[in-house]
């Protein structure tokens, strides 16, 4: 579902792991269903997403809609046994989110959140040598990319990426490449104090958190109205790791006080 570059990365890639055939896809429009369907020779096409749903045609589904869409769609293929691949943000709210979630389970089916990241042979990596620097005592996650729609934004064009009603803006579009590695290395937080800045939309343009762990100090900073250069890291009493780019994690570095 989708049809935006990600989707057709995704199918590059799927060309490249043994046991996946993309059978079907789905549009609202015929006409579009039928032009990407073409393009990348996919026998099946839908513009009803419960037949879609119902088909036995797909194991799997891989949702790559607008973020407002995916709670409600990942259902629909929950109840009809579908396992669900789903881009994030995976939900609008955490309301929604333990809803597909707890649907996932009573179906028996597998939901998952695209984040690529942690999935990452670099973050795996991060991971790996994460002792070489002894106790971890802060994180520092930075992703901040000015938007290339921000200017029509100025100039009074609203696009998607600035829509509150489509479950859009900083956090839920880049600020969760800084998050999702944190949870994923040290899991739920004691307490979580953030504060950003909303456009006249009602998004947040940009934003900060500070997250407390057991003797842990994390700090995340996001924004789609401005640029940062400065990397992130992963401090610990004997080094710090530092990270290129939290989005892909790229140039790991390790500086450890008893060599690498």
């Amino acid at each position: 579902i989708g049809s935006n570059f990600i989707v057709e990365r995704f199918i590059a890639g799927t060309k490249e792991v043994e046991g996946i055939e993309i059978t079907a896809f789905y549009s609202r429009t015929e006409e579009k269903a039928k032009e990407f369907a073409d393009k990348f020779n996919i026998e099946h096409r839908f513009t009803n997403l419960e037949e879609m749903a119902k088909s036995d045609k797909i194991d799997a589904v891989y949702i790559a809609s607008p973020n407002f869409l995916h709670g409600t769609q990942s259902k629909i293929f929950i109840r009809h046994k579908k396992h669900v691949l789903c881009e994030k943000a995976f939900a609008s709210n955490e309301k929604e989110a333990r809803e597909v979630i707890n649907l996932a389970k009573e179906n028996n089916v597998l939901i998952m959140e695209a984040m690529k990241t942690t999935t990452f042979p670099n973050f795996l990596k991060v991971k790996e040598n994460l002792h070489k620097i002894g106790q971890v005592r802060k994180y520092v996650g930075s992703y901040c990319q000015y938007s290339s729609r921000y200017d029509k934004y100025k100039a009074g064009e609203i696009l998607n990426a600035f829509k509150k009603e489509l479950s859009n803006g900083a956090v839920m579009d880049i600020g969760v490449y800084t998050i999702a590695p944190m949870v994923n290395l040290f899991g739920k937080a004691n307490s979580v104090k953030a504060s950003g800045m909303l456009l006249e939309t009602g998004v947040d343009g940009m934003g900060n958190a500070l997250i407390s762990y057991d003797g842990i100090e994390a700090m995340v900073s996001y924004s789609k109205v401005s640029d940062s250069h400065m990397p992130s890291e992963i401090q610990g009493e004997k080094g710090t790791i530092i990270i290129d780019k939290i989005n892909m994690f790229s140039n790991m570095v390790v500086f450890s006080s008893y060599g690498m």
